[in-house]
This record gives structure tokens, C-alpha cells and sequence, in this order.
């Protein structure tokens, strides 16, 4: 039978329809409805996914993205596979550990939100991630450095996102077409902390302690369905491991394109990103095209996306 992943998104495709498919089933529409009453610095997820400029705040998009996610999950489980392998982008990667039933789903959004909540505390001057394409990672990396910015995620052997504060970042930005590469180009990113870096770093006690909590409180286990660690690319499925891996994914580089090379050297044939949005699957496709991939975001229908993989297990 043909191997299947599951992804787990990141920030960016967050919308006010982010739910809508989801919402399709009861479960899962139960579960949404719980979750848009939480309240986070005065503004219930329910204001906030009404309002363009407070969804793309970083206290707010990552447990409602997680959130998002995981009501997809919640939506379709019943009727797929147990995937073989689940991959996570950046927050992607606690959503994930959800799916795999190693983390409880109602623990899985405390600790997104205490993650977004401990990641905003760092943002002492504003910060601001940038997109780079066209130029290899060592290119980067060493522009980064030079400009004393950081590599926060990797994508492709050309592609990469780095992170700093913005007035470093706006500064470099001249600079990017004089690196060596071809069809160069440059993008910001909606992500106004800068994730996977060291000037995270002191969010780490803090989330450690949450970490530390959710394990006394049995709110994690291990599990047989491996997760891709985002720093390694490599499968963990044990509480210290998962632990270690979340902590140390807030301020180390995400290797994303190890990830997806992961999944394609454990023979996955196809995957179904979780969504919202579609980044995920598209980037995989383009890096090896082997694997059939689609997202729930491409479909109308839960029904579209379960006889979707259905009949890639039969293939």
C-alpha cells in the first residue's frame, strides 16, 4: 500500500474562511466554536479571524492556525489512513504532534499560544522576516551574517527566509541583487517576529516550562507515528525527543528542505496538507514530483478530499 504524510502548516495563508471546510462536519465545527471563544489580550480568536490586521499578528495566528489545522484533522481522521510520517512547518510542528497522538489536541493549542505569547515578549525593537530565492543557502547564509541577520528556514537548495530586526533587514535589502544567482528575488514575509533565530532565545526557559507541564500533566506521550523534526528532518516519536526538538526549533534554523527530502527517501508516495493554504504541498511537489500532494484547501468538499486520497492508496 502506498506510504502517506500528513502536513502541517505555518503562518501565512490564515484568512477569515480558514475554518470553513472544517466546519462541515459536527466534530469538528464543535471544536471551532470552543476555540474562537478563547480569549487572548482582550480580543476573543473570533474577533480576531475577523479582522485582517489582528490575524496576522503573531499572538493570535498561531493558535489559529494550529486550531485550523487541527479541525481539519478532527474533520477527516475517521475517514484516512494513519499517515506514516507527519512534517510541520515552524508552528506547523506542534500541530503535528497532535496528529500523530502524541500531543493531547486541546494541549496542543495552550502550547502554541503560550509559544506565540513568549516569542511576542522578545520583540523588543520590530522585526521582520524576508524571503530570498535564486541564490544558494551558503550565499545566504553568508549574506545574512554580514548583515547581521539570520537564516530562519531553508525551503529549496536556493531559497531560504531570514530573519533579524527590521531595521537590519531593510538595510540589506539594496544588497540582495548583488549576490551571485539567477532569476533573483526577494519577498517579506507577514511574520513580524523573527522565528528560528537566536533573538528568540529568551523565550526558551519559558517554553521549556510549559513543555515540562504538559508532560507532568500526561498531556504527552509517544507515539508510533513519526514526526519530522523541523531543525533535523529527522523522525522523532518520543516525549524527550519531542520536547527537545520544540524547544530547540524556536531558535535554530528550520530545514525545511530536509524535511521533504525525509519523505521522499521513507518512500511516501502521497501527501495531503492539512491547510489553510497550499505552500506546503506545492513546495513538495516541485522538490520531487513523485509525490502526488494536495491540500484540503483545493477541495470543496470533505468527501472531495477523502475519495482524493482514496484513490491515491489504490494507485
Amino acid at each position: 500500500m502506498n506510504k502517506f504524510a500528513l502536513l502541517c502548516p505555518g503562518q501565512g495563508a490564515q484568512s477569515a474562511q480558514m475554518f470553513n471546510l472544517a466546519r462541515q462536519h459536527a466534530g469538528a465545527a464543535s471544536f471551532i466554536q470552543d476555540v474562537l471563544k478563547q480569549t487572548i489580550n482582550q480580543h476573543t480568536l473570533a474577533d480576531v479571524l475577523s479582522s485582517t490586521e489582528l490575524l496576522f499578528e503573531n499572538r493570535y495566528a498561531q493558535p489559529l492556525l494550529v486550531a485550523a489545522t487541527l479541525a481539519h484533522w478532527l474533520a477527516l481522521k475517521e475517514h484516512l489512513p494513519v499517515p506514516d510520517m507527519v512534517a510541520g512547518y515552524s508552528v506547523g510542528e506542534v500541530a503535528a504532534h497532535a496528529v500523530s497522538g502524541s500531543l493531547d489536541v486541546h494541549a496542543a493549542l495552550e502550547l502554541a499560544t503560550a509559544r506565540a505569547a513568549l516569542m511576542q515578549a522578545c520583540v523588543l525593537q520590530p522585526q521582520r522576516m524576508l524571503a530570498i530565492s535564486g541564490v544558494a543557502v551558503a550565499d545566504i547564509r553568508h549574506f545574512a551574517a554580514s548583515h547581521d541577520l539570520y537564516v530562519a528556514i531553508i525551503t529549496a537548495d536556493n531559497k531560504a527566509i531570514v530573519a533579524g530586526l527590521e531595521t537590519q533587514l531593510i538595510a540589506a535589502m539594496p544588497h540582495i541583487a548583488t549576490l551571485p544567482g539567477h532569476d533573483i528575488t526577494y519577498t517579506e514575509i507577514a511574520v513580524h517576529v523573527a522565528s528560528h533565530t537566536p533573538l528568540m532565545q529568551a523565550a526558551v526557559p519559558g517554553f521549556a516550562q510549559v513543555l515540562e507541564n504538559t508532560l507532568k500533566n500526561a498531556a504527552m506521550r509517544d507515539t508510533d507515528v513519526a514526526v519530522l523534526a523541523g531543525i533535523t528532518g529527522e523522525p522523532v516519536t518520543t516525549m524527550a525527543a519531542i520536547r527537545s526538538s520544540l524547544l530547540a526549533q524556536m531558535t535554530q534554523t528550520i530545514q525545511w528542505h530536509a524535511c521533504m527530502d525525509a519523505l521522499a527517501e521513507n518512500g511516501i508516495r502521497f501527501a495531503l496538507e492539512l491547510g489553510p493554504g497550499s505552500a506546503l504541498s506545492k513546495m513538495l511537489q516541485v522538490r520531487h514530483p513523485q509525490i502526488a500532494c494536495r491540500s484540503v484547501a483545493d477541495f470543496r468538499s470533505l468527501e472531495g478530499v477523502v475519495q482524493w486520497v482514496q484513490r491515491q492508496r489504490e494507485n
